[in-house]
């Protein structure tokens, strides 16, 4: 399970670290990664606000696109259907957005390592016994 932090840091310059890297690496060796569907939606408006704010070009902007698209992602559907119920308690427990608790709830729910940059949600996996990766 991986977050938007790390699939933006995978394709915009100054973000990525040697293990976003490096997961990024074993993502396209072959193996899938389990993303609720939010991740993408997330990630394409960070793409289309950093192309706003004129950080990147359109050129480039496509180009991730594109690239995003060809990595072996799988969607959890069961995402949305927690966001009333599981995720919203885990949001109020650990003062997270519902939005980073949705992959909280699904890493719990599908037993599977976390990938997160964001400090407030490896806190919170960490106190759920999630395994944390990059």
């Amino acid at each position: 399970m991986v977050d938007a932090s790390v699939v933006f840091s995978w394709v915009y310059p100054g973000q990525a670290f040697a293990e976003t890297d490096q997961l990024l690496m074993e993502i396209e060796a072959g193996p899938v990664v389990v993303v609720p569907s939010l991740c993408f939606l997330e990630v394409a408006n960070s793409l289309l606000a950093t192309r706003r704010r004129k950080l990147i070009t359109a050129t480039e902007r496509k180009a991730t696109l594109t690239r995003l698209s060809n990595l072996n992602f799988i969607v959890d559907d069961e995402t949305g259907c927690a966001a009333f119920r599981k995720t919203s308690e885990l949001a109020e427990k650990y003062g997270l957005s519902v939005y980073d608790a949705a992959y909280l709830e699904a890493a719990i729910r599908r037993k599977l390592p976390l990938a997160s940059r964001g400090h407030p949600l490896r806190a919170a996996a960490k106190r759920c016994g999630v395994k944390l990766r990059a």
